[in-house]
């Protein structure tokens, strides 16, 4: 991974047209051929970026400025990258990631959904865990009393990041002819705590939720101990 910190200014084009103004931020250049811009604040996500296959062409314009040129393979879509000066600029290999490491109580729940889907919905039995997609497992795949299948995504808290990745699991899911034979594969986001907006968001995309009570499904909880 290369990592610069440069006063730049950003354009894409293509689907979309965007401009970022000169400022300074933070460049990333990934192994597999992603470029990501980033500034101090805006939270964790990307001011701009270009997802792979791309090729990254490194050039100086007429007046002595370097000027980056990321193309997308399949579009298209350019992303160029005008470099007033260089404030950093270090290179690091990176090595084989082991991928994310769901917490004790996250991967807890999911173990305890394995065991109980029904907890989810009247009929629902399990098929696998950690069923395998092109981007990544999905946390539960499971069969309702109709004989379709469904997708489950398990968090602690629920947000919009995680409908998000429901949502690409599913078109995903939706072309594998030997799940959607009896109809579209279905999709359940459950989490101990979901926001509302990730909540409208699932509505929307006709995915379901589901409140777990994990110290319920842990056989933990007495409810003649509660309050309300």
């Amino acid at each position: 991974m290369r990592i610069v910190v440069a006063r730049c200014q950003v354009d894409y084009a293509g689907r979309l047209t965007a401009h970022l103004p000169m400022a300074t931020r933070v460049l990333m250049i990934k192994a597999d051929g992603s470029v990501l811009v980033h500034s101090d604040g805006g939270s964790y996500k990307p001011l701009n970026w270009m997802s792979p296959p791309a090729t990254f062409r490194e050039a100086a314009t007429e007046d002595g400025q370097v000027e980056w040129t990321v193309t997308a393979a399949k579009t298209d879509d350019t992303l160029r990258i005008l470099i007033e000066e260089i404030q950093h600029d270090t290179s690091h290999a990176l090595g084989i990631d082991p991928g994310l490491q769901k917490d004790g109580v996250e991967k807890h729940l999911q173990e305890l959904l394995a065991d109980h889907p029904a907890s989810l919905a009247d009929g629902l039995t399990l098929v696998r865990r950690e069923f395998p997609t092109a981007i990544g497992p999905v946390d539960l795949m499971c069969r309702d009393d109709a004989g379709l299948s469904v997708a489950v995504e398990i968090k602690r808290r629920g947000d919009i990041d995680g409908v998000e990745q429901l949502t690409r699991y599913l078109e995903l899911l939706n072309r594998d002819p030997l799940l959607s034979s009896k109809g579209p594969v279905r999709g359940i986001f459950a989490a101990q705590e979901i926001k509302p907006q990730a909540r409208v968001l699932a509505t929307d995309r006709g995915i379901a939720c589901a409140v777990v009570d994990y110290d319920a499904l842990r056989g933990m909880d007495d409810p003649s101990h509660r309050l309300f």
